[in-house]
């Protein structure tokens, strides 16, 4: 996870952007050949190695200064959303940008991954005779992984590197500070509202998702392949339970908390001119893509132990 951030600030630092340890790595090896090739192979290779592993904790310490910021960042966002409500102005325009003009990418998208799941999974079934057995694998995937991690992925490329984007303008052209000069709170007035927004549609969006990928895998299904409707649906139904439900959109929530505070640090600390904007909201999207597949890992777990302590071991699909 650290790792994860260490691009927020390292712009200034070309040993430190991403990738940086690979070019240490290259930069140790050819000191290494430089050594051997000069005929003072010992003293040249420790001198070499001392000043690699001096870069290494270099670009270290930066990964470490902006996770550190980054926590202070969403403590304090946290910290206003009890100090005072944000206003109707405020939270309208970004709930129906974040919510209601998402649906339709995620309803699409959802709907050919429940097809694809069906079009992949037919011929494995089939060879076992296990056909109507598709409608389980198809809504537990979605249910549980597919759904959440669909939605969030499209909302951070949609959402995500837009916001990045807005408050990394606001940054360059100063309004974020203009608005501290006359006593207001940039996190209360631009981030908190991005913030809820986020945390409380992202569910609704991963419901539209599990709706859509489920009516794309049945149609399929059972129009296009042939599968009997009976049978697909008993076992869908006998297969899916809440606890999958509620695994799915509790990842969901962390989903989405997690791109609203990545997106809303890019775009405050994004570095001046056109180009720093435009590096903000591709890392916004990068990091916010990579810390989901990081908390999915997580989340399945802990979910998955929480399953087995209280009810025992899941239904058996096959």
């Amino acid at each position: 996870m650290v790792a994860l951030f260490g691009g927020f600030h390292l712009a200034d630092n070309q040993a430190a952007e991403t990738g940086g340890i690979i070019e240490l790595a290259l930069n140790l090896f050819r000191d290494m050949a430089e050594a051997n090739d000069s005929a003072a192979f010992g003293p040249a290779l420790l001198g070499g190695i001392f000043e690699r592993f001096a870069d290494l904790g270099e670009l270290v310490r930066h990964w470490l200064s902006a996770l550190g910021e980054l926590t202070l960042f969403s403590l304090r966002t946290v910290g206003w959303l009890f100090r005072r409500r944000p206003g109707r102005g405020t939270l309208i325009p970004n709930f129906y940008e974040i919510g209601v003009l998402s649906l339709p990418v995620v309803a699409l998208t959802g709907t050919f991954i429940g097809m694809v799941l069906a079009v992949q999974s037919y011929a494995q079934f089939r060879v076992l005779g296990l056909e109507t057995r598709l409608g389980a694998i198809i809504n537990m995937s979605l249910v549980r992984e597919l759904g959440p991690v669909l939605a969030a992925t499209m909302l951070a490329g949609r959402v995500g590197s837009k916001i990045a984007a807005e408050l990394g303008t606001m940054r360059v052209t100063e309004q974020i500070d203009a608005l501290e000069t006359m006593g207001a709170s940039p996190l209360h007035h631009l981030v908190v509202p991005r913030f809820l927004g986020c945390l409380i549609l992202i569910p609704s969006l991963t419901v539209m998702a599990d709706f859509m990928g489920i009516a794309g895998g049945f149609f399929y299904s059972v129009v296009i392949l042939g599968i009997d409707r009976g049978h697909y649906l008993a076992n869908a139904e006998a297969f899916v339970g809440l606890y999958d439900v509620f695994t799915g959109l509790a990842k969901s929530v962390f989903f989405g908390g997690a791109i609203a505070l990545i997106s809303c640090f890019r775009g405050f600390h994004c570095d001046p001119g056109a180009e720093g904007v435009g590096r903000a909201a591709t890392q916004a999207f990068v990091y916010s893509f990579v810390t989901i597949l990081i908390i999915d890992l997580f989340l399945g777990i802990l979910l998955d132990a929480i399953y087995a302590a209280i009810w025992g071991s899941a239904p058996v699909l096959l």
